[in-house]
């Protein structure tokens, strides 16, 4: 683990790094043939949000955890966490490719599980090729619970979707 690592809640000021992350995990991450994703279309969608306002960090909900993870300054990974009233969600890690593999993953998942009701299951929802994510929620105790989701919100310009699958970390396996 790298110990000029911090993990820190997301601020109006982290936002461009925070859109660097998305922006350069997505990129490394998602195009796939098979599933008809394009380099094109993650550009295409990047385009407009790499200078979005960051406001919406110094406001987020009380059930709702944004972190970022911080070498120096500069944002290298991003965590977004929300309870809803029947789960908790994970709904994202994105660490920068050359700083994937030093920790920052399990350090966000420590902070989540301070944050997280530890009464209630924790859900992620993966791309279903994402064999690197898929197995770092293994290690952590998820589980494959057989379900699909194609959603809207992850339509390409090209009318492709991504294929998701949900895990799952039942209450018991969290509190080990």
């Amino acid at each position: 683990m790298n110990s000029n690592i911090t993990i820190q809640k997301a601020t109006s000021k982290d936002a461009l790094g925070i859109g660097e992350v998305f922006y350069k995990t997505w990129l490394a991450t998602y195009p796939n043939e098979e599933a008809g994703i394009t380099t094109e279309d993650i550009e295409f969608k990047f385009k407009d949000r790499k200078s979005r306002d960051g406001s919406k960090f110094d406001n987020i909900p009380e059930n709702e955890l944004f972190l970022t993870a911080k070498d120096g300054e500069h944002v290298v990974g991003v965590c977004d966490l929300i309870k809803h009233d029947d789960k908790n969600r994970l709904k994202a890690i994105y660490i920068l490719p050359e700083y994937q593999g030093k920790g920052i993953g399990k350090m966000f998942w420590n902070e989540a599980l301070k944050f997280f009701d530890p009464k209630k299951d924790n859900i992620v929802e993966v791309v279903t090729y994402n064999t690197n994510a898929i197995e770092f929620y293994k290690k952590l105790g998820f589980v494959d619970t057989g379900k699909r989701l194609q959603e809207e919100r992850l339509r390409m310009r090209n009318g492709a979707i991504f294929p998701e699958m949900e895990m799952k970390m039942s209450t018991s396996v969290s509190e080990k």
